[in-house]
C-alpha cells in the first residue's frame, strides 16, 4: 500500500494550520548573517529581517543538505513509499537540483516537481498535493494532476524598492537606480523558466497596484479561483486588497500571509504580491 509524503520549502509561506493540518513537510531556506545562521521561519522571523534590514542585508541559500537527508530518513524510517517534493522555482534557487540529487541515495520513491514558482504558487501546489493524498489518489494520477495544476497558478507582485532585488542579483544596478529615481514599479511575475520578469511598469504604487489587479480582476469576472495575497510589512494594503477581492462571487478561497524571511531578504519591507489559482 502507498503511504505518500509531501514535501517543500520555507519559501512556500504556508501556515502552521495548514501545515499541520496536512502533515505537509517543511525544509527550512537558511538565512545567513555576518554573526551567525538563521533556519528560515523557524530560528527568524519575517519582522526581524525588515528590521535588520538598515543595518545588514543578509543573504540567502537553500536548505542544507544534511536537512534534506534527515527528512528523508525520517520519513523511510515512518513507513513512507513515495515522496513527493515541491520546492522554490529552479530559475530562483539551487534547491530543486539539490533534492534531485539526495533523493538518488534514497530507495523511497521521491518526486522533485519544478514549481516554477515562489511563496504561494509552489504553497497552492503543496496543499493540492496534500489534499489528493488525503483523499487516496494514486500516486501517479497526484503528480499527472499537479501538471495540470501548475498550468493555471500564476502569480503577480510589486516591491516599494528595487534596492533588495538589485542586491540579490537579480536586476542590474543601473536598472535599480533608474528604478528609484523615476519612482517606476514593475509588476513582477515569473516566466516560463520560473525566473522574475517584469510584466509591465506603472508610475508610482497606486498604478502598479491598479495595473496588478487588471489580469486578476479579468480572470475572475470570468471562472471561479483561489487567491492569495503575500505581503512583506504591508499588512493594511493587503487588507486592503483582501476587502476589495472578496467582493467578487468567483472567488472560492481567500488567504493572506507575510512572505517568508528569507524572502523579506530579497523584496525588502512593502512588497504586494496576489497569487491566483484557476479552479475548475
Amino acid at each position: 500500500m502507498q503511504k505518500i509524503a509531501v514535501v517543500t520549502d520555507s519559501s512556500a509561506d504556508l501556515s502552521a494550520e495548514f501545515v499541520g493540518n496536512f502533515n505537509i513537510q517543511i525544509v527550512p531556506l537558511r538565512v545567513i548573517y555576518q554573526h551567525g545562521e538563521y533556519r528560515d521561519g523557524v530560528d527568524i522571523s519575517p519582522e526581524e529581517v525588515v528590521e535588520r534590514l538598515d543595518q545588514e542585508t543578509p543573504t540567502t541559500s537553500m536548505p542544507s543538505p544534511e536537512d534534506m537527508a534527515n527528512l528523508f530518513k525520517r520519513l523511510e524510517q515512518d513507513g513512507f513509499t513515495h515522496c513527493i517534493v515541491i520546492p522554490v522555482s529552479s530559475g530562483l534557487s539551487g534547491t530543486y537540483n539539490t533534492f534531485r540529487l539526495m533523493a538518488e541515495d534514497f530507495s523511497m520513491k521521491i518526486d522533485v516537481i519544478d514549481s516554477k514558482g515562489v511563496s504561494w504558487i509552489l504553497g497552492f501546489l503543496v496543499l493540492e498535493a496534500a489534499k489528493l493524498i488525503q483523499e487516496n489518489w494514486n500516486y501517479q494520477d497526484i503528480l499527472n494532476r499537479l501538471e495540470e495544476v501548475k498550468e493555471r497558478i500564476k502569480g503577480f507582485f510589486i516591491v516599494d524598492t528595487l534596492e533588495y532585488i538589485q542586491k540579490g542579483g537579480r536586476i542590474g544596478k543601473v536598472a535599480a537606480a533608474l528604478g528609484s529615481m523615476l519612482n517606476i514599479k514593475p509588476i513582477i511575475t515569473l516566466d516560463g523558466e520560473g525566473k522574475l520578469s517584469p510584466l509591465t511598469m506603472a508610475r508610482g504604487k497606486k498604478q502598479a497596484l491598479k495595473k496588478m489587479l487588471e489580469p486578476i480582476i479579468e480572470q475572475i469576472e470570468q471562472a471561479k479561483a483561489s487567491i492569495a495575497i503575500v505581503h512583506s510589512k504591508a499588512e493594511k494594503e493587503a487588507e486592503a486588497l483582501k476587502n476589495q477581492l472578496q467582493e467578487y462571487e468567483n472567488v472560492l478561497q481567500l488567504h493572506i500571509s507575510s512572505i517568508s524571511p528569507a524572502l523579506s531578504v530579497h523584496a525588502g519591507p512593502g512588497l504586494l504580491g496576489i497569487v491566483i489559482k484557476g479552479e475548475n
